[in-house]
Order: structure tokens, then sequence, then C-alpha cells
């Protein structure tokens, strides 16, 4: 009744409209919780990890700059081009830097970050010019490429990157475009042989881009030396179409038009020698081929694509910023709608109700230990890109591995999100001012791009089975072999002690996360066991089972190795965070681990890892969590640091000063109103 009474409290007078209801929502949001437990300012220095400055720079700046302000009912080509000179504005200001990738790769990740907040498609296009070209450049390149990567800051060489084709995608090593040594004219020759290897999907490749990394099977003489990145440019200084190369614009998507996607194809077309990204391989005046890559060509392969690692890094960020803002959007929107409450009148505000907090919170506490544990990695990341910062202790294909799961789960959480917040703000939630829709529309785009989600996790499953393989030889780790084996055999000792597995019990949820992992993969390895001896039967075997029998095993081997991970880094981490928040993060992750063993109740009850009353037990903590997390949900929101012109939905703001002239579904004139 607490909240009856405050409510009771906010005039609510209905009448001609005024300027008064500029601040009619303001008071139903201040009067949901006037004294939460904590500083949501101490949140988002705790969220925001790294790059304060920056963070709190750019939110000054997308807050104060109407530039910035959505538009939504416009031409193609306009939409495409403000998409463009946003991305300047963030350029000029400094707010995002290729060389950052040598100095602080963490600070890519934050603008990436802010920008996807308030646009999807500009955010996109900063990852390709400055994450997936330019960072290959930087890092493929050497000084003879200085020029092109001179020009990347200030987007006078705008570029993009041409790695997958229309029939390969990921198994982009497959490849059919060529780049052929000349050794008469000291050039490559670059071509697209068939339809199928035309480069497709490229960001910038429609409109704007100057330069292209075209990745191709790299030729000298008759041998194959794998693929390799070539600098292709595709337009001259005015804009048209080089000799040789044909772009066509693939057109209306279903969301992020703001991006200028193409198709590209070359007919043998010449460039100099010098245009091959030379850092790790060198093709010598004459044809002669030297590489510091040790391996087969599939090794080659994976360190000239490495710029994908940190591009899904940057995805899981903009990923973040998008679920972040739907997450605030639907609690801010919740907290002033008014529906029939106990008087019978509409004087209640719809998060009140079971229903939408038992839809919302535990969303908010997945968007929370998700960015909890996307800042460890983002940190652990830059270890490997910046000499001497030699911080943790953790070997190349954890990396890869943490970067495909973090990846993939916030680019699934980011549509649930999105899509959940839409239906529970109703009617409203379908206007595309209110921001579900496009956040719906790109977190399809991220679930894709950079690696499909679930070949992903196929890829998490293989390193760690790989890593499992090699620490359990004979010799290698005994300590792993017998950490493997406890858990094989842990089950049935938890069962006969009869524990209970309270969902209050954060450290033993944790450790039933961790055994589930293991039996998990233990199953996996076990499955994908072959008797042959023949290698050619082995593999035949192999695949039928690891693509046609066992897809299943292994998606939810590399699902449970996703939330044991994030477990792992919440775990420690909000034991560091500032006292004062750290009860409210406890009982977010207290609220994740029971959605997971909820999600996965089957697993944990077959298993012997909690018993049948621990698990009809937690239907009630996770009831009793809701109710103590939801009074904190708008200074949770507060506390992701985003400002209500960042949000600009109507709903999170004065949705009727909004509704109280003819919008046309536009925001430019509310934001005159707004900030006058």
């Amino acid at each position: 009744m607490a909240l009856v009474q405050r409510l009771q409290s906010v005039c609510l007078h209905r009448s001609a409209v005024s300027l008064r209801f500029l601040s009619e929502q303001a008071k139903l949001r201040e009067a949901w919780n006037p004294t939460p437990s904590f500083d949501p300012k101490v949140m988002t220095e705790f969220l925001d990890d790294q790059n304060h400055e920056l963070h709190a720079n750019m939110r000054e700046f997308l807050s104060t700059d109407k530039f910035f302000v959505p538009q939504y009912d416009i031409p193609l080509a306009e939409e495409r081009e403000l998409a463009l000179q946003r991305l300047k504005q963030l350029c000029d200001k400094k707010f995002i830097s290729v060389h950052f990738f040598s100095t602080n790769p963490t600070a890519v990740f934050a603008a990436h970050e802010n920008a996807s907040i308030v646009d999807g498609a500009m955010a996109t296009k900063m990852t390709v010019q400055f994450n997936l070209f330019g960072g290959t450049v930087l890092k493929l390149g050497t000084a003879r490429h200085k020029e092109v990567l001179d020009g990347i800051d200030s987007l006078t060489n705008i570029g993009c990157f041409g790695l997958s084709e229309l029939g390969y995608g990921n198994n982009a090593v497959e490849m059919e475009t060529t780049a052929t040594y000349d050794p008469e004219t000291d050039e490559f020759v670059v071509n697209t042989p068939t339809v199928k290897a035309q480069k497709y999907w490229i960001t910038n490749g429609a409109i704007h881009a100057n330069h292209m990394v075209v990745f191709a099977q790299l030729y000298t003489g008759e041998v194959n030396n794998g693929i390799h990145g070539v600098l292709v440019k595709i337009r001259d200084d005015e804009g048209n179409t080089m000799p040789g190369v044909t772009i066509h614009d693939m057109g209306i998507k279903m969301g992020l038009n703001g991006i200028d996607n193409a198709k590209i194809s070359f007919d043998n077309v010449r460039v100099p020698r010098e245009n091959l990204l030379n850092k790790e391989s060198e093709v010598h005046e004459g044809g002669e081929y030297t590489t510091k890559i040790s391996g087969n060509n599939r090794a080659r392969f994976l360190k000239v694509a490495d710029q994908l690692l940190s591009g899904r890094i940057c995805i899981a960020s903009m990923s973040q910023g998008a679920s972040k803002a739907c997450m605030a959007i639907a609690l801010r929107y919740s907290a002033t709608r008014l529906t029939a409450g106990p008087s019978g009148k509409s004087d209640f505000p719809i998060l009140g109700y079971q229903l939408q907090q038992h839809a919302l919170i535990p969303l908010l506490a997945k968007t929370y230990i998700y960015d909890i544990a996307l800042k460890q990695i983002q940190a652990m990341y830059a270890k490997f890109s910046v000499p001497g910062r030699d911080i943790y202790t953790v070997s190349h294909r954890e990396i890869v591995m943490m970067c495909c799961a973090i990846k993939a789960i916030t680019g699934w959480h980011v549509n649930t999100a999105a899509t959940i917040c839409r239906e529970r703000c109703g009617g409203q939630g379908y206007l595309a001012a209110n921001r579900f829709g496009p956040a719906i529309a790109g977190s399809h785009s991220s679930m894709t791009a950079e690696g499909d989600n679930s070949v992903l996790m196929m890829k998490v499953a293989m390193e760690y089975i790989a890593d499992m393989a090699a620490k359990m030889k004979p010799g290698k780790n005994l300590s792993a072999a017998v950490e493997m084996l406890r858990a094989k055999y842990t089950p049935g000792i938890v069962q006969r002690k009869g524990k209970n597995g309270s969902g209050r019990d954060i450290a033993y949820i944790h450790h039933i996360l961790n055994l589930r992992e293991k039996i998990l993969f233990l199953q996996v390895a076990e499955k994908m066991r072959v008797s042959t001896k023949d290698k050619a039967a082995a593999r035949a075997a192999r695949f039928e089972k690891w693509s046609q029998q066992e897809q299943d095993s292994v998606q939810a081997a590399a699902r449970a190795y996703s939330d044991k991970l994030i477990s792992d880094i919440c775990y420690e981490k909000i034991g560091l965070a500032d006292p004062s928040i750290q009860p409210i993060l406890k009982k977010l992750y207290n609220l994740y681990l029971i959605t997971v063993l909820q999600e996965n109740i089957s697993f944990f009850l077959t298993n012997n890892l909690i018993s049948r009353k621990g698990a009809s037990s937690l239907r009630d903590d996770f009831d009793a969590l809701i109710k103590e997390i939801a009074p904190e949900s708008l200074a949770l929101a507060e506390g992701f640091g985003i400002t209500e012109e960042m949000l600009s939905a109507p709903i999170a703001r004065d949705w009727e000063l909004y509704n109280s002239y003819d919008n046309a579904g536009e925001m430019k004139k509310f934001e005159d109103l707004a900030r006058s």
C-alpha cells in the first residue's frame, strides 16, 4: 500500500494541455521509489568499468546535439547520408580512432555501446570503418599502407571489409575470389570467377566506401598460398566506380537502412603488389612468397581474419547498448502508465503488477549480469592487443571462446529483451519512435553478423573439446583430468547427501553450473569418439556425429560454458564493487542464477544436482527476489547512465506532451519543446 499512498500524493489533474505535463511523468517515476538503496551514479561508474571520461563526454554530446535526434519517415538516400554524417561528427570529436586498438581497445568498445543507443546504423558503419576495415589495415598493414591508414579517422578514406561471399559465409576459407600475382607487371589481378564469389553484405559498399580490404585466395604461379587481404580502390576521389569493379546496391532491409550494403565483384582488377597487407606474409618482386605464419592455409586465414574477434566484442557492446535502452524505456513507461488499482480507478502503474515485473525484472537482471561479464571480457581481450598489458593469465583459445560466447549471448538477449519490452508496453511499443522496432531489427543483424550465433557456439564447443583433450593427455595435466572425472561422478554424491539446492545459495548454484558445463562436455566428447583408425573414415564418422546427430548436445554444452563463464566473472567482480551497490548487485546476480536454473531445470533434476524439493522452492525464491528488486528498477535503469535525450522514446519521457499535438510519429518538435 505504500506505493498507492505515494501515488496519491502526485497531483494528476487532466485538463487542457499545458506545460505542467512536462513534469507529470517525472513525478510518477519519482513516486515509484523516492529513496533507492544506492546512488545510480556509483552504479554507472561500476558498469562503465573503464573509459569514464569518454563515456561521460560522449553521452553529453549525444544528448545536446540535435543532429542525433532520430528521424523515421525519411527517404533511403537521406537516411544513409544521415548515418554517415553522424559518424563524422563523432570522428570530429575524436570519440573513436583506429589507433585506439594500439593503445586502449576498450575505448573502441565504449564508443560502440554509446553510438548504438542513438543510431544502430551509424554504429554499424562505425564498426566496419574502425574495426573491420581500419583494424585490419592497422594490424596487417605496414608503413607502405600509412596513407590509407591516416585517412581512416577523418573518414577521408572510407573502407569496407570484403570477406563474406554469396556462397561462402561461415566457411569463408573456401572462398573463390582470387588475387593472382603477375610478375611481368608486378601487380595482383583480383578476380571474381563466379556469381557465388561476389563479396556480399558489404557495409559502406553501396554508396560511401572508396577502399576495400579484399580477402582472396593468393596465387603465385600455380601455388595457392591461402587467403590474404589486398587493398583495392573501388571508387575514385569523385565517387565514381573504378574500372573492373561492379557494385550493386542491396536495397531495403528489414531494418538499419542507414547502412549502405552492397554486393561487389571484380573483373580482373589490377592493383600494385604493395597493396598486399604484408605484416605477416609477403610476395616479393618476381613472385617469391614468404610468411611468418606457421601451419597450413587455414592457419593463415585465421590470422588475417583476426579482426572478426574484436568485431564480435564490438557487436556485443552494441547489443548491450540496445538492451539497456530497451529496458530503461520499458521500465520508465511502466512506472507512468496507470491502470486499475485497488480503488478500481486508473491510479496504479502497470509496473506494480506482478505480470509486468515477472516479464521485465529478470530481463533487467540479465542485462546487468551480461554487461558485467562483457566489460571483463573486453579488458581480457585488450591484453592480447596492446603490448605490455600482461594482466590476465588466459590463453588465446580462451579469449576466442569468450568472444564467441558473449557475442552470441548478448545478441540473443537483445532480441528477447526488445521483443518482450515491446509487448509489455502495449500499442505504444509498436510505434517506431518508441525504439523497440529498430532494436528488434538490429538484433537480427547482430545474431548473424561476424558469425552466426549458433555457429559461434559450435566454435566454442570445438575449442573447449580441443582444450579438454590436450589437458587430459597422459602426463599433461593431472588436476584437469581429476576435475573432469569428479564432475562425472559428483551428481550421485550430491543426491546421496540430499542437497536441496536453495535458490538463495549462490555458491551452490555457481558450483552446479560448473558441474553442468563439465558433464555436458564429457558427454559430447564421449559421443564424438570413433573406433576406426582409418583417418578418412574417422573424419567422416566425426562429421556425421557432429553435424547430423549431436548438434543439440553441442549447443547445450556451449551454452553451459557461456552461463558458467558469465557466472564466474560476476562472482568475482561483484565482490570488488563499491560496498554501497553490492547488495542490489548480489540480488540481480541471484535472480540471474535462478533464471538459468529454471531454464535448464530438467538437466539439474535428471542429473541429481538439485532435489525435487529444491526445484519446487525456486519459484518462491524467484518471486521474492523480483519483489525486492522491483522497487529499485528505475534506479537500476538510471544506473545505465543513458540520458533521456539518448533514449529519445516519448514513452520514456513526457508522453502526454508528445501526444498533445500532431507529431506524425517524429521527434523534432518534441525535442524543441522538451529542451526549451
